[in-house]
């Protein structure tokens, strides 16, 4: 018996002596693998450095302070490009010795990366930001590093061109948890090159350049799985409007557009079925100031210009959007004949727009109508209100449109009639109705106007500050000049010009009616 407890009793400590040399060994081979994993021989082609390096197998952490990136071509490069980091500190958790010790790879639960500082050079400036991304961030280290959880903290990230250090995009104070991340071949040629079930970003201002002639910038984002929000967005031209002209071939419009702020609630985005898809109980967009320039000089764009039915039908992704809402915005059009008149400028005020059931017609078969409701002050004078519907998947691209304004002093208009067609006017709108229903091809509907004291002006073409009394004095005895305290009614036809936008076509609907009444 007391053979048997010492067989016993010496086979356990045997045991415990194979399991503490067993421990030993593995976290000598693991605290000389992982830096190995970190050296120059490291799969991919960068360098890391580090000041300290903690390995634990009994807790299962890795923790490295004052990290260096930098890629390993530098020196041969005359132009900087790829990933330049330094990094206060990152902690690893929970990672797996197995993966270390047989697949050459750090295999863990999460990585905390704090405090990062970094700077991606793009010398490809053909590569879209996507593939930069995936090719330049993604997929190196996915080569020796694999987790589920990836935490950044207080984080500042640039991307720079290589030839002049100028910004595509920059990013201050970045915090980002992603958590349930994959990362696969098939995920990695996505426009996001990996999946996650949980995410949150927020950052204290971002900037990015969109193209050539265009940036965005914004302050406190916020977003995480069902909502984003942020504040001072901004989306301006980087190019001056004469080189904006000199630069056209055809017409284009220059868009200058800022929002106090943006909130998107309810969100649900994502891949299915590898398409992209994106889905929101509502978008607010609150203090909008959108200014729109259109020069007339360059040549027209004879291109056929969609409605927004076919827009909206042809969209190769789902999209979903149950309220749009505008509030308390200013929207401004300007068009220009040429430099020395300056614009014609229409402006509508106090603008707020309730758009419901705005959808692509990707794979749907039956949809609701897209109704938009707007109420706003026009020329900063007089109140009007448009309701507005389509049908997504009505093919002849119907729509009915009907609206008013009221009360209008057609001095107010003169800071567009003036510079575009060299025409004052004066009197009063007491009462404008419109509502036309019409399609791709053309467009029929009521028009009724109360009026007084209509009086025009014409200027010289040659001469623009100098009144032609022969043709003004014509042209009001064609005008009738008042409706004797009535409304006058007419009904209106017109054919669609293909080539000009839905606006123009439903500006034709306006003057012709105008035409009938006054005339």
């Amino acid at each position: 018996m007391r053979l048997s407890k010492k067989i016993i009793l010496i086979t356990l400590v045997l045991l415990l002596a194979v399991v503490v040399l067993a421990n030993w060994g593995v976290n000598v081979w693991v605290n000389k693998k992982v830096p190995e994993l970190l050296s120059e021989k490291n799969k991919t082609p960068y360098y890391f450095t580090y000041k300290d390096l903690e390995i634990s197998i009994w807790s299962g952490n890795i923790t490295a302070t004052n990290i260096t990136v930098s890629p390993k071509d530098a020196i041969k490069d005359s132009l900087k490009n790829g990933i330049y980091s330094k990094i206060k500190n990152i902690e690893v958790k929970d990672f797996s010795v197995w993966g270390i010790l047989f697949d050459d790879k750090i295999e863990a639960e999460s990585i905390t990366i704090n405090t990062p500082e970094i700077v991606l050079y793009e010398k490809d400036e053909k590569v879209d930001n996507s593939e930069k991304v995936r090719s330049g961030v993604v997929k190196p280290f996915r080569q020796i590093v694999s987790v589920e959880n990836i935490f950044l903290k207080n984080g500042n990230v640039k991307i720079l061109k290589s030839k002049n250090n100028k910004p595509t995009l920059s990013a201050a104070n970045i915090n980002v948890s992603l958590e349930g991340i994959v990362v696969t071949d098939a995920i990695l040629k996505r426009t996001i090159p990996f999946s996650f079930e949980k995410y949150a970003f927020s950052c204290d201002s971002i900037y990015y350049k969109a193209n050539p002639n265009y940036h965005i910038k914004a302050k406190e984002i916020k977003t995480e799985n069902t909502g984003l929000s942020l504040k001072d967005f901004a989306y301006v031209p980087d190019i001056g409007r004469t080189a904006f002209v000199k630069n056209l071939a055809k017409e284009k419009d220059l868009y200058d557009l800022k929002a106090a702020s943006v909130e998107i609630k309810n969100m649900d985005a994502g891949y299915k079925d590898e398409k992209i898809f994106f889905n929101a109980g509502s978008i607010i967009l609150d203090k909008v100031t959108a200014d729109i320039y259109r020069s007339k000089m360059p040549e027209d764009d004879l291109t056929k210009k969609p409605l927004y039915n076919k827009l909206l039908r042809d969209m190769k992704f789902p999209l979903k959007l149950d309220t749009l809402s505008i509030r308390n915005s200013l929207l401004v059009y300007e068009e220009e004949i040429n430099f020395e008149k300056g614009p014609g400028v229409i402006t509508f005020n106090k603008f707020n727009l309730t758009a419901t059931n705005l959808q692509s017609g990707f794979g749907q078969k039956k949809m609701d109508d897209l109704k938009i409701k707007i109420n706003c002050v026009f020329m900063n004078s007089s109140p009007m209100k448009v309701d507005w519907k389509l049908n997504v998947l009505d093919k002849s691209d119907g729509f009915n449109i009907k609206g008013s304004i009221l009360k209008f002093d057609t001095r107010k208009l003169v800071s567009f009639s003036k510079p575009y067609m060299n025409i004052k006017q004066e009197g009063m709108f007491d009462e404008v109705y419109f509502n036309i229903v019409g399609n791709d091809i053309n467009s029929k509907g009521d028009f009724a106007l109360k009026y007084r004291d209509l009086k025009v002006s014409i200027y010289k073409k040659k001469d623009p500050e100098k009144k032609n009394k022969l043709v003004s004095a014509v042209a009001n005895l064609l005008v009738k000049n008042d409706s004797d305290g009535k409304t006058k009614n007419t009904k209106v036809e017109v054919t669609r010009i293909p080539e000009k936008s839905f606006y123009n076509f439903f500006w034709l609907n306006i003057m012709e009616g105008l035409k009938e009444i006054l005339i």
